[in-house]
Formats: C-alpha cells, structure tokens, sequence
C-alpha cells in the first residue's frame, strides 16, 4: 500500500488557513484592532505561562541528558546515523532559525539600547552591554530547549517503539491512551498545523521584507510590497522544488550550502571589521548572560511594568513554542541511530554557539557603527524601518558590492530551508503513516510549500510586526499544553520500557538492552 494522504487532519488544517486569511485581506482595519487586543491580551494574562515553560524545558532536557536515560538509541541496536554530524547540525540549524538569525541579528540590540531591560538609562554604556546580551540570550539555551522538548518524544515513538506516525498526537498517547487516536488526537494535530503556520508566517514575514530591501538596494529598483511577493515567489519556487526533492536530494543539500555561506559571512565580518570590539563585547555578552540567566528567564518587571518581558521574552518564547513541534518532527525524521544526549547536546550546545556567533559578529558590528557615529542605525531604524537599517548596515561593510547581493542569497536559501522543513513536516503530518524509510507523498510537500506562504503575506498586508507577533503568541498557547502531554507520555515510556528491557544504549558494538543493564547493576543486592 502507497502513501495515504491523512485527509481530515489535510482538509482541516487547509479550512482554518482559508478561515484565517480570508477575514485578514477582506476586513483589514477590523482585523488591525482585533489584533492589537489579542497581543495585549495574551502577554499580560498568559506570558507567564512561557516563562515558566522555558525554564521548565531547560530543567527537563538537562535531567535527560545527565540521567541514564541520555544513552538511550533512538532506534535499534544496529542502527548508524543516517547523516553525518556536520550534515545533521546544519539542517537542524537552518531549520530552527531560518532568516529570522540575519534579521534579528543585525538589529535587536538597537531596540534594547533604546528602551533597555531593569530600569537601565537608555542609550547608556549598561544599556549597550545589555543590548549586546538581551539577543543571545533570547536565541540560546531556552530557545532551542523549546526544541528539544517535543523532540525527544516523538523521535523515541518513531525510533524506539517504532511507531509509523509522525504525529503530535502519537506522542501524547502516553498521557491520553486511545484518545491520542481519535478526535481529541485530531485536534491537537490540527493545532499543530495551525501554530506552525503561525511561527512559519511570523519568520517569513520578518525575512521577505529583509530580502527584498537588499534586492532594491543592490538593482536600484523601488522596495515596494509587490517586490516584497516577487521575493515570496521566489523564495517560495526555491523551498517548492526541494521540498520535492526530498530530505537527502532537497533539504541537506539547501542546509550545507547555507552553512558553508554563513560561515564565511560570520569569518569576513569578524576579520575586516572592528575584530577586537566584536570578540571582546561577545565574550562580556557572554559573562552576563551566563551570570544572570536565572534572573533574566523569570524577569515579570511586576512593578514598573516597561512591557520589555512581554514584547520581547515572553514573544519569542511564544515563537519558540510554536515552532517546537515542528522542530520535533523534522529532528525526529533526521536523527536515527543518535542517543537522545547527542540529540539533547546538539541542539542546546550546537544551535546555541550558533546563534551566539550571529549575534557576536553581526548585531556587534552593527553597535560599533552606532557607538562611534559610523552609521546611525537606530535613526535608520526609527525613521524609515528594520529591513532598510539591516541592509544599510551590511552595505557599510568593505567590498559591499559583494557581500551585499552574498547576504541576500544567504537569507533567501535560509527562508528556503526552514520552509523547506517546514513543508515537509505538514506533509508528514497530514500523512496516515510513515514509516522510518518512508517520505511524505511529493504532491503534498509541494502543496504546502505553497500554502505556507498565504498566512505571512495576509498578516503583512494587514499589520507587520505586530500582527507576526500575535499570531505567534496566540497560536502557542495551546501548543504549550500539549509539549506537556508530550513530555509526560515520554518520562512514562522511558520508565515502562526500562523494565521491559526495549532500551538499547551505545552504539552497535556495545549494545545492550536496558534490562540486561539494570540486572547487572544490580546484581547481589
């Protein structure tokens, strides 16, 4: 039997989109204030939920990763991996930050200089040591522990207990039983969808217009929002045609390209610009970060109330959260034949260090032109816009005129590979089973390849920024309930297979099963 197409969950998920996107085009101005209500609503009476959330990700993924458990194969005793460790953390990489590392950055550090956390004096030499720091931390250990907690289950229901579903629900039938099968378990996968169409849309709204700034400056053409769709098409035909490739053919080879450009990028700006300023303020970013990290993931300001927690913390957690799942399934598919502290330590350790070196060498550089009166890049920011500031500053770079056009390549193929992604894990999702040699259908991962680039382009039209915004927020909440599920079904499975002996730990040539393990352990007790 073929490929079947999981048609409730595909036709559902395609109604809500049309349902979503129909009132955002037709009843602008409406949809404008009812999306400003709902930003305000959802950070001031549910974001701390998302605090609460991350540092509980962070607890749980470290506990995994240090316990006996952390040795455990996600799959069976000969299993190898699939893909090599360069291959492997490069599309994990580019699919958990896509475009949005260049645009954020580059910029964020200058609204934090401007309206800093703590009571700190804007524009101040503090304030621009935390400017420094705040983006690191919002793209570090948190981040991608909002990653790894779907991921570790669904990649042992798949690997482990080879269970021929790459389904959200699947993952909770620890915790609901047959229930994760039926119309609850419909539910939440339909949730899924929906979230990810809001973290997808809230990534490519960001990048388009990025794209397309760099694309008027380097041809001397207007950046209209016509150029902003060219862009889309385009990035959306890239992300269409590998996503029909596949994941060896399509997504791997788009990932190595993209980190092979990203590290040059990264090596000529720390070398041809002011290299000691970047090390130097990158390692202090460091310090303060690991230093107040505990403060900065519980930080509410319940008394002055700057809203600098829910615009900032509280949204990208939102972000991260909806993402998550998705991110689950794509590292599920990806990472057979790894333990689960391998999958743990890469994600936390590799896609930290790699947001770090983004953040170090391009939002550092960026702040050296503003502190020494190079480049007014907050004035750029406040008087024209983020995309029209992030390409000034990389045209202030030498050999603009190659790097520029370079930088525009390296953020569309970054678009591409996290739609990429993307639409391959919707393809999954919508599929009834998949088994661990298996693909979605091609008819699929094309279709939603397309399908993903409506929302974005509906909540651009309408709001920008803060219609992204809203719809991350919003459409995490109930994602946050069931990464819960998720992880509670997982500490279940762990314990019940552990007695029944299913755990095989190591690599193929000192295997043993976890039962063959506990009775040495404890043998003559």
């Amino acid at each position: 039997m073929g490929i079947r197409t999981d048609w409730p969950t595909f036709t559902a998920t395609l109604v809500v989109l049309i349902g979503i996107c129909t009132p955002l085009l037709v009843m602008q101005e409406q949809a404008n204030d009812f999306i400003n209500a709902a930003f305000g609503v959802m950070t001031s009476h549910f974001g701390i939920l998302y605090l609460w959330g991350g540092i509980g990700a962070v607890l749980l993924l470290l506990w995994l990763s240090f316990s006996r458990f952390g040795q455990v194969k996600l799959g069976s005793p000969d299993d190898t991996p699939e893909f090599t460790a360069f291959s492997w953390a490069g599309m994990l990489f580019c699919a958990g930050i896509g475009s949005g590392i260049l645009y954020w950055g580059v910029i964020e550090w200058a609204y934090y200089l401007q309206s800093p956390p703590m009571g700190i004096e804007a524009n101040s030499d503090t304030a621009a040591e935390w400017a420094a720091t705040y983006g690191m931390f919002h793209w570090g250990i948190t981040a991608w522990a909002f990653y790894g907690v779907p991921a570790i289950p669904l990649a042992y229901l798949y690997h482990v207990r080879k269970q021929p579903e790459l389904k959200l629900s699947a993952a909770c039938e620890g915790v609901l039983g047959k229930h994760a099968h039926g119309p609850l378990g419909k539910i939440i996968d339909i949730l899924f969808m929906f979230g990810l169409l809001g973290g997808v849309g809230t990534s490519l709204g960001l990048g388009t217009p990025m794209v397309a700034a760099g694309i008027s400056e380097v041809f001397g053409i207007e950046n209209s929002f016509g150029l902003s769709i060219f862009v889309m098409v385009l990035c959306t035909a890239i992300f269409g045609i590998s996503a029909y490739s596949g994941l060896k053919k399509g997504i791997k080879v788009l990932s190595d390209i993209n980190v092979w450009l990203a590290i040059a990028l990264l090596v000529f700006i720390v070398v041809a610009g002011p290299t000691l300023f970047i090390l130097k303020t990158t390692t202090n970013s460091l310090g303060l970060m690991f230093q107040n990290f505990i403060q900065m993931n519980f930080w509410t300001d319940p008394v002055t109330n700057s809203g600098f927690p829910e615009g900032w913390t509280i949204f990208y957690w939102a972000w991260w959260i909806a993402y998550g799942p998705f991110m689950g399934l794509f590292v599920a598919k990806i990472s057979r034949g790894r333990t689960i502290r391998q999958v743990i330590n890469g994600m936390l350790i590799f896609g930290s260090l790699g947001c770090w070196a983004y953040f170090g060498a391009l939002g550092n550089y960026a702040m050296h032109l503003e502190l020494n009166d190079i480049l007014s890049v907050t004035s750029l920011l406040n008087e024209q816009d983020a995309p029209t500031a992030i390409i000034a500053v990389i045209n202030s770079l030498p050999l603009s005129s190659i790097v520029l056009p370079l930088f525009c390549v390296l953020a569309l193929i970054f678009l591409a590979t996290q739609f990429d992604s993307a639409a391959y894990t919707m393809a999954a999702v919508a599929t009834v089973e998949l088994k661990e040699d298996e693909h979605p259908a091609r008819w699929q991962r094309l279709f939603w390849a397309f399908a993903l680039a409506t929302l974005p382009l509906s909540l651009m039209f309408v709001g920008g920024l803060k219609a992204l915004q809203t719809a991350a927020i919003t459409l995490a909440l109930p994602q946050l309930f069931i990464t819960v599920i998720m992880a509670v079904s997982l500490l279940r499975w762990l314990h019940n297979d552990e007695r029944n002996g299913v755990h095989v730990y190591g690599t193929p040539e000192n295997s043993v099963t976890a039962l063959q393990d506990y009775e040495t352990a404890n043998a003559g007790r």
